[in-house]
């Protein structure tokens, strides 16, 4: 009997690969835990991120939602991201996404208004009022 619960233990303790269902992340981690994140997730594997992003998801949605919803709605959004090709000119992008950030940024308001400096005197004319010139 106690052989038979020594080698539970032992399987238990080992160390296996699993891919994440949603962003297909591959972790290593105990048999024990691998199986307590299925039994969570309706027999899915879900890596600590997504899982954090399920967490997220049933709690910024303005309808009462349950973690079976949230997951779904987590999965389908990492599906979508998956399907998108990657950009063709990835400088190209980033460029423009800067130059879109900058544009933005020089048409929103100002939350104080600009004021201008206040030039300080030059120290020659400092001088030259000091010696009565």
């Amino acid at each position: 009997m106690e052989v038979a619960n020594q080698t539970t233990k032992i399987k238990a303790n080992d160390v296996v690969s699993v891919k994440c269902d949603c962003c297909g992340l591959t972790e290593e981690c105990t048999e024990e835990y691998a199986r307590r994140v299925r039994d969570r997730y309706s027999g899915r594997w879900i890596c600590g991120l997504c899982g954090e992003a399920v967490k997220y998801e049933m709690l910024r949605s303005n309808k009462k939602i349950g973690p079976e919803e949230a997951l779904s709605q987590h999965m389908n959004f990492c599906r979508k991201f998956k399907a998108r090709s990657p950009p063709k000119n990835p400088t190209e992008d980033l460029i423009d996404a800067v130059k879109h950030l900058l544009l933005r940024s020089l048409d929103s308001p100002r939350s104080s208004p600009v004021r201008k400096p206040v030039r300080a005197p030059s120290q020659s004319r400092v001088t030259a009022l000091g010696s009565g010139a």
